[in-house]
C-alpha cells in the first residue's frame, strides 16, 4: 500500500522537532537530537518496526531532556496518525514479547482512536549514563496522546536497566510493525464495528 508517509514540523519556545515516517519501509532510521540514549531507541523502533523513521530535534538541553524527549514522542505520535489515515484495512491490533538476556519486556497496542497509556517499567537505576530513565515514559505518554493509541508497556523482568529499556523499545516496534500492516482480509474495510476508528 502507497502512500502511508508523513512529515510534521513541530516548533515551540522549547524545541524545534522535524520528523518523517514511513509506515512501509525497510527500517532505516535517521536521529540527529543531541540525545544519543533516545536515538538508540529510536533505532530500535525504526528497525523492529520496519518503519522508516528520521528524527532532528533541537531543544533547551542545557536545562535537561525532558522538553525534547516529550516532544519527540508527540511528533512521531503526530507523524503515525498522519501516515496511517483512516485506519482502513490495518491489523489494528498488534503485540510481542522481547527478551534480552535476563530482562523480558511485552508491548500491546491497539490504533483505537482512545490514547492511553499503562507503563509498568521499574528501572533499578535512575541513570542509563547520563540519560533519565523517567523520561523514557514520557516519551510514550506523548506518542499515545497524539497517535491516539492505546498502549500497554510491561516490563516482566529485568535487572540491568540498559536492557529493560532496550526490550520495551524492541517490543514496541514490533507490536506497532503488528499492528500497521495491512490485512488482506478487510479488503480496505476499518476495523470496528462502528465503523470507523
Amino acid at each position: 500500500m502507497a502512500g502511508r508517509e508523513a512529515n510534521i514540523d513541530r516548533v515551540t519556545k522549547e524545541t524545534r522537532i522535524t520528523v518523517s515516517v514511513n509506515l512501509d519501509g525497510d527500517g532505516t532510521g535517521s536521529f540527529s537530537t543531541g540525545i544519543p540514549f533516545l536515538e538508540h531507541m529510536l533505532d530500535q523502533v525504526a528497525r523492529h518496526g520496519l518503519i522508516d523513521l528520521r528524527v532532528e530535534a533541537e531543544g533547551d538541553l542545557d536545562i535537561d531532556a525532558h522538553h525534547t524527549v516529550e516532544d519527540i514522542g508527540i511528533a512521531i505520535g503526530l507523524a503515525v496518525a498522519q501516515a496511517v489515515g483512516d485506519k482502513a484495512g490495518i491489523q489494528r491490533y498488534g503485540y510481542a514479547y522481547v527478551p534480552l538476556d535476563e530482562a523480558l519486556s511485552r508491548a500491546v497496542i491497539d490504533f483505537s482512536g482512545r490514547p492511553g497509556l499503562e507503563y509498568a517499567v521499574e528501572y533499578p537505576r535512575a541513570r542509563i549514563g547520563g540519560f533519565d530513565v523517567d523520561l523514557l515514559r514520557e516519551f510514550f505518554q506523548g506518542f499515545c496522546n497524539h497517535a491516539y493509541v492505546t498502549l500497554h508497556i510491561d516490563n516482566l523482568r529485568g535487572k540491568n536497566v540498559h536492557h529493560i529499556a532496550e526490550t520495551v523499545f524492541k517490543a514496541f516496534g514490533r507490536a506497532l510493525r503488528m499492528a500497521k500492516e495491512i490485512d488482506s482480509q478487510r479488503h480496505g474495510a476499518v476495523p470496528s464495528t462502528k465503523g470507523s476508528l
